[in-house]
């Protein structure tokens, strides 16, 4: 009678093939810089910021803290001039909690419903409306915990109403700070949370009050998104951007330093 064939079991690796001895190192992962800038260039260019606009001022109209979120709730996807245009009629009727719950959902759709996605920012318009009204005494909360719960509003919409209304140092990133921080390396990052996270730790704290003014700003009418005007960039000798067409800054009064 055979006896059954056994199988052999495949020998033990030796230590050096365990550790990997002889196999090919993995190429380690580069980690991009959380900035291109040195903190004396970072100076510098919210330097020759605050020169060229000492005041900047957000450009969605409002008459108090809460017209001022409703306008930032309804700018989602659309324009600051469109945004305008429907709400200068609409905070002439109603400017509080009470007053917008007291249209209605219906009334205040006809008010604004040249912009984009109407239906959903109308409910969403009066859902933080009732919010205010039940839970904060119809007051606009200054933490951004508070104002992140309301319908509608996300940590972008949250970061302008801190930062126009209560004068804190917030960084709203919209499309044009995702793009600026990613195009002139000045705050790499695939998320408006890693641009913003990085931007308010590189930008010295004596610019942060107005810093993502002056960057939207700069992103809407300078750094634009298809055709930058480099000619006119008050920091083009600065910027890192490989495809930028002018090295020189545009001519600014008081550009340098006293």
């Amino acid at each position: 009678m055979t006896k059954p064939k056994t199988k052999k079991r495949p020998a033990a690796k030796s230590a050096a093939e365990r550790s990997g001895a002889g196999a090919k190192p993995r190429p380690r992962r580069t980690r991009r810089p959380a900035t291109l800038y040195s903190p004396a260039e970072i100076e510098e260019i919210f330097r020759r910021f605050s020169v060229q606009r000492p005041e900047p001022k957000g450009e969605l109209e409002h008459v108090n803290a809460f017209t001022l979120l409703v306008a930032v709730v309804l700018s989602a996807q659309a324009t600051d001039v469109g945004v305008n245009r429907a709400t200068r009629t609409l905070f002439q009727v109603a400017d509080t909690p009470r007053k917008i719950v007291a249209l209605g959902e219906a009334k205040v759709g006809e008010y604004i419903r040249t912009i984009g996605l109407w239906r959903n920012k109308a409910k969403n318009v009066i859902a933080l409306s009732q919010a205010l009204i039940a839970e904060h005494n119809s007051e606009v909360p200054a933490e951004r915990d508070a104002l992140v719960k309301l319908p509608g509003v996300g940590r972008k919409t949250a970061n302008v109403v801190l930062n126009i209304a209560f004068g804190q140092p917030t960084m709203a990133v919209d499309t044009h700070i995702l793009r600026i921080g990613n195009r002139l390396g000045l705050a790499p990052g695939k998320t408006p949370e890693q641009v913003e996270a990085t931007l308010v730790r590189v930008i010295p704290d004596h610019y942060l009050r107005h810093a993502h003014h002056w960057l939207i700003l700069h992103g809407r009418y300078v750094c634009k998104a298809r055709k930058p005007d480099c000619e006119s960039c008050v920091i083009a000798d600065l910027c890192k951007w490989p495809e930028k067409s002018c090295s020189s800054p545009a001519p600014l009064v008081e550009l340098q330093a006293p």
